[in-house]
């Protein structure tokens, strides 16, 4: 059901428009939190970028995981998907999840689909607020870049390791990188909302505590495992 949401989110982005409310948000939301727990560990146990995930993850201010990220429709061009949002208090301890969209479009001949899973890793408190004030722009709005590759944390460049945002991809398995550049981050309401309640903010889910939803709390201590040297 989501994977049909997802593709009208990116068909809407392709075509410069606002994307339609979504209903269903309850059963989605709950989903999402499940599928993210999978997305982190497979992120954490891929033979080829796992090491790194797990470094820059115990320094990471927060962290938007996408579980499924789709890419691609015939003459419109496009990717997108749903994720959640969730961030590192000065004590070790992880918020609650904020839910957010994330897309692009571009037009040309593109025909098929390709599904992936994006891990954004969130390393300054800049790119965290950024991400919470509004709907951001990676690599306009906050510098982002694809996560670092090769043999040991020397290989990482001093842009990869001055980005606010660092991005690990996956696609049926294969490491592909992630190219983030232009894509948009918005919140979504209908998810946190039904996930938490009317009114709920992703300020106030993040930072202020305001909001709990045990259902997520698996998710928060595989989270916490990443503990800092």
């Amino acid at each position: 059901m989501r994977t049909i949401k997802t593709l009208v989110t990116v068909l809407a982005l392709g075509l410069g428009m606002v994307a339609p409310a979504l209903a269903d948000g309850k059963t989605d939301a709950d989903e999402l939190v499940q599928e993210a727990v999978f997305t982190v560990e497979r992120m954490r146990s891929h033979e080829r970028h796992g090491e790194k995930v797990e470094h820059y993850m115990k320094r990471a201010k927060a962290v938007f995981i996408v579980p499924e990220m789709l890419k691609g429709a015939f003459l419109i061009g496009g990717e997108g998907g749903s994720g959640v949002l969730l961030a590192r208090a000065d004590n070790g301890q992880w918020s609650y999840p904020a839910f957010y969209n994330i897309g692009s479009g571009s037009f040309g001949l593109q025909v098929g689909a390709q599904s992936s899973e994006v891990m954004l890793i969130v390393m300054t408190g800049k790119g965290l607020s950024a991400i919470l004030d509004r709907k951001v722009t990676l690599g306009g709005d906050i510098s982002a870049a694809a996560g670092p590759i090769g043999e040991g944390m020397e290989a990482s460049t001093t842009t990869n390791l001055d980005a606010d945002v660092l991005a690990y991809s996956t696609a049926k398995g294969a490491f592909i990188g992630a190219s983030v550049e232009g894509a948009v981050i918005w919140p979504s309401e209908d998810d946190n909302q039904a996930y938490y309640g009317a009114g709920a903010k992703p300020k106030d889910i993040i930072l202020n505590g305001k909001y709990r939803n045990g259902s997520s709390d698996s998710l928060r201590e595989l989270l916490a495992s990443f503990k800092k040297n």
